[in-house]
């Protein structure tokens, strides 16, 4: 036991520097988090959104949430721009929607979300369906739940799997008609 094992006394004291790098590198990055979020806390938690409306060839940009709540006037102009275009029908779209699109620019740059079907109405929904296949009988869009969508420069494929990475509602892919359908109903995918 007087022997000093010098390998475990090595390893010891690695062992101690590393864990005293952790916790210094943990406080530093604590202050500056906590800096940062000082210096700019609500343009952490804003929600801002860029959206075109392909059909109407309406642009907004909407600081929709505040960092605290839901701004109702914001809310109101992107409802505007989600409308049934077949007979400019508006309707509440669900605001976690909203933050579905958000989260999803937010991944490729803040770039702008091309929206080519916010809001149907089950009449629009009901003559699409005698178009088209395809077009579900009870679609999320009727509820104000779904966004057909797609961003320039950004491939289909990449979209899709961010939504899917999301966890959160519905992700249907349509390669050929080019854009992603997005919903906040149940978790499933096609």
């Amino acid at each position: 036991m007087d022997k000093i094992d010098h390998h475990r006394r090595k390893w010891l004291t690695i062992s101690g520097a590393a864990l005293g790098l952790a916790l210094i590198s943990d406080a530093a990055f604590a202050a500056s988090s906590t800096s940062t979020a000082k210096k700019g806390k609500s343009a952490l938690r804003t929600r801002t959104l860029l959206v075109k409306n392909i059909n109407t060839n309406e642009t907004i940009q909407s600081t929709y949430f505040n960092g605290k709540s839901y701004d109702k006037t914001e809310l109101s102009r992107l409802n505007h721009i989600f409308r049934d275009r077949r007979n400019d029908q508006i309707t509440t779209i669900d605001p976690q929607l909203y933050d579905k699109l958000y989260y999803l620019q937010k991944q490729f740059g803040n770039k702008q979300i091309e929206l080519i079907c916010g809001y149907r109405s089950v009449d629009s929904n009901n003559d699409m369906r005698s178009q088209k296949r395809g077009v579900a009988k009870h679609s999320y869009h009727t509820l104000g739940q779904a966004a057909d969508i797609r961003i320039e420069g950004v491939p289909l494929r990449s979209l899709r799997d961010a939504a899917l990475q999301m966890k959160s509602g519905g992700v249907g892919y349509y390669p050929s008609s080019d854009f992603v359908h997005v919903d906040t109903g149940p978790v499933r995918t096609w």
